[in-house]
């Protein structure tokens, strides 16, 4: 447990935090909607600080970061708890289980272990993932800037839904982001998610803004976000606001293990197809899809000539680029290699 960076005291001991959009107002005794962050006697305190609950070296591939250190290992971590309660979440059961008032559980591990483990096992980076890092920014926090002293490269994998406070606080330290861009109607995020959209755009704005490498994932649910209209206002947002070199990943949806939507089926390959498609048309040079092992569509093909760059089956990965170009005509391959 640590006192919070991003509060405000209010009257009769009552807080603001300031750590999400949600700007949730907390009496004492109580928390805030992601669980973790409670009011004691009129102070904030991240429940979740230093108690880690999972701790993994996955693939980078997995987060998914295919253009930033791509076939490399990533020590992956996370603590329970998160400011949305989406009902297709695959990690619910670490996401959701300090609500509304339950443990904050978790093994306890300090920063400067979770950097000793990483450089233990030579691997480049820490990737702070499975739930959504804003909610143990703190501990994220502590972490990065040791990382960062020892050379160590530090990935969010988030919903994005941060507040400017959190951004200003957190993006000196931060390498590269995958930002889940659920999809691009409000309601969606507000009877899905619990969450807003905009919070989400100005969040992928501003990294881009500050040069750190962005990566997109849009999962598509049946009947939820899977409207052609939606595939071509992410794209059109991509191409507007990030960047045609943004890669935007596309995945398929499984009701067996979501948390609350275990009636729907599994997202048919020909709507991610038609996502895939509309990407493309758009003019973005990185579209993939994911959770479908074996298509052609998870590789990289150079966006000049067409060449097969990265070869990608279960994350097992076959590089024939040059240093980050293409080997057939020298095209930049917008791969962050170092």
């Amino acid at each position: 447990m640590k006192e919070a960076i991003l509060y405000k005291k209010l009257f009769d001991k009552k807080v603001q935090c300031r750590n999400c959009p949600h700007y949730c107002i907390i009496s004492p005794g109580k928390r805030g909607i992601c669980g973790v962050r409670e009011n004691i006697d009129g102070k904030l305190y991240a429940l979740n600080y230093g108690k880690i609950i999972a701790c993994h070296i996955d693939p980078i591939e997995k987060k998914p970061f295919f253009h930033f250190l791509p076939g490399s290992y990533s020590l992956s971590i996370a603590t329970v708890g998160c400011n949305f309660s989406c009902r297709n979440c695959q990690n619910y059961n670490i996401s959701q289980a300090p609500k509304p008032d339950k443990p904050v559980l978790g093994e306890d591990l300090p920063p400067e272990k979770i950097v000793k483990i990483a450089l233990k096992n030579n691997l480049p980076s820490i990737s702070y993932t499975y739930t959504e890092p804003g909610i143990f920014s703190e501990y994220a926090l502590d972490t990065m800037r040791i990382a960062k002293k020892k050379g160590l490269k530090n990935n969010w994998i988030a919903n994005g839904f941060w507040s400017k406070e959190l951004f200003d606080l957190i993006y000196p330290c931060i390498d590269a982001a995958n930002i889940d861009l659920k999809s691009f109607e409000d309601e969606f995020y507000i009877k899905n998610c619990g969450g807003r959209l905009q919070p989400v755009l100005d969040t992928l704005k501003r990294l881009k803004e500050k040069k750190i490498w962005v990566e997109a994932t849009t999962l598509v649910i049946p009947n939820l976000n899977d409207k052609e209209e939606i595939f071509s206002n992410i794209a059109k947002f991509i191409k507007e606001e990030l960047g045609l070199e943004t890669p935007w990943h596309i995945s398929q949806f499984c009701g067996a293990i979501s948390w609350k939507l275990q009636h729907l089926p599994d997202t048919p390959v020909e709507i991610l197809e038609k996502a895939y498609k509309i990407g493309k048309d758009a003019g973005l040079k990185y579209v993939y899809i994911g959770n479908i092992p074996g298509l052609p569509s998870e590789d990289t093909f150079c966006p000049n000539c067409n060449t097969l760059c990265i070869d990608r089956t279960n994350y097992i990965i076959h590089r024939r680029d040059k240093n980050g170009k293409c080997p057939k005509c020298g095209e930049d391959l917008n791969l962050i290699l170092k």
